[in-house]
């Protein structure tokens, strides 16, 4: 059986989605995946897997890979309310992009002093099945490196 390769938009520690402060990513609302708690820095969040940006918004961004796999990646915890701030889209809705391609530069350290949670989720869009996942079991991970993969 094939799988598909999801990596780290960001390096960090790793949460799993059910301790995340958010109810909706907590209960599996969005869909399955894990967390990460980012390194307190500016950096660049990228892409977790190849494909098209399906969706851009200033705080998160949805990669649709070849073989319908959409990944969510959410740049904090109601970071929406901050309009933008702490956030630089370095890419363009509906480009294509590899896996590891920069797509939003993310200030931590100002999204933080902000009020909001930096906490990141990566989140299998609308995947409802946990046991498609197989999350690599490590703490700490480094930006691109493979968060988790899921079966096709």
């Amino acid at each position: 059986m094939a799988a598909t390769e999801v990596l780290s938009p960001l390096s960090g520690r790793v949460v799993a989605l059910a301790d995340v402060p958010d109810p909706v990513f907590a209960g599996g609302m969005v869909g399955v995946g894990v967390a990460v708690d980012p390194v307190r820095a500016a950096t660049t969040a990228v892409a977790p897997v190849s494909g098209k940006l399906l969706k851009l918004m200033p705080h998160a961004f949805i990669v649709l890979t070849a073989g319908g796999v959409g990944v969510l990646v959410h740049l904090g915890l109601d970071t929406v309310a901050l309009g933008g701030q702490g956030f630089e889209a370095l890419a363009a809705e509906g480009d294509e992009v590899s896996a590891g391609a920069g797509i939003i530069g993310f200030d931590v350290v100002a999204v933080e002093a902000a009020g909001a949670s930096p906490i990141t989720p990566v989140v299998l869009l609308d995947e409802r099945d946990a046991t498609r996942l197989k999350i690599r079991d490590v703490t700490e991970i480094t930006l691109g490196a493979a968060l988790f993969t899921v079966d096709d």
